[in-house]
């Protein structure tokens, strides 16, 4: 029951609830947010960009350590996408097999989406897929399922992870200080999200106009 009252605070991104009863261990679940959303195929719906933006604002308050926060975190994004990597290398489609209740844990039309971008950007959509939900997420499990070079897909993973977690939560910290946007955090998560899936939207309507 714990479990799923924190999952609920993390999909609201309510920071205040997380320092009250956790303290410090906040960066644990922030660490554990990222490695999760990148590493288990089955958990891409975790609020990745908004959660960077937000713990950036955060920073700025002084409420948590901006270089313990990009350390941290890009070491949980590095570390999680690296896992998906293997998972896909190793499990490859069995994993679509797998159900709870007769539903599919894992949706094969996101590993479609995720290929359809490989194959649209080449190697530099590991980078690329750092800042698009869902994809984010299926991108270094389709490059295991494609037994893609593990030195280069290491090198790419490298860059992705640095400019994602880096670009997004010194963004929030440098906005942190805007009294507008601290006043209306809920909003600006909801533009950001808006944001990432904008081009998936555009993607989508695209292929319906064509057929």
């Amino acid at each position: 029951m714990e479990l799923i009252e924190i999952f609920k605070h993390i999909i609201h991104l309510d920071f205040q609830w997380f320092f009250q009863n956790y303290g410090t261990a906040v960066y644990v679940i922030l660490f554990l947010v990222i490695f999760i959303e990148t590493g288990l195929v089955a958990m891409p719906f975790l609020p990745g960009d908004s959660l960077l933006f937000t713990a950036g604002l955060f920073a700025a308050s002084g409420e948590l350590n901006l270089s313990a926060l990009l350390i941290l975190l890009f070491i949980a994004a590095v570390l999680g996408d690296n896992c998906n990597y293997w998972i896909g290398r190793k499990i490859g489609l069995k994993v679509f097999s797998i159900k709870i209740k007769g539903k599919q844990i894992v949706k094969e039309k996101y590993l479609v989406q995720t290929e359809a971008f490989f194959e649209k950007n080449g190697a530099k959509a590991i980078i690329m897929a750092r800042f698009v939900p869902f994809v984010r997420t299926f991108a270094p499990f389709a490059a295991g399922i494609g037994k893609m070079d593990y030195r280069k897909y290491l090198l790419f993973d490298i860059l992705g992870g640095f400019l994602w977690i880096f670009s997004l939560t010194i963004a929030g910290y440098l906005l942190g200080e805007v009294t507008w946007i601290r006043e209306h955090i809920d909003l600006v998560c909801l533009g950001i999200i808006f944001i990432s899936v904008l081009p998936m939207i555009l993607s989508f309507l695209k292929s319906k106009i064509k057929n």
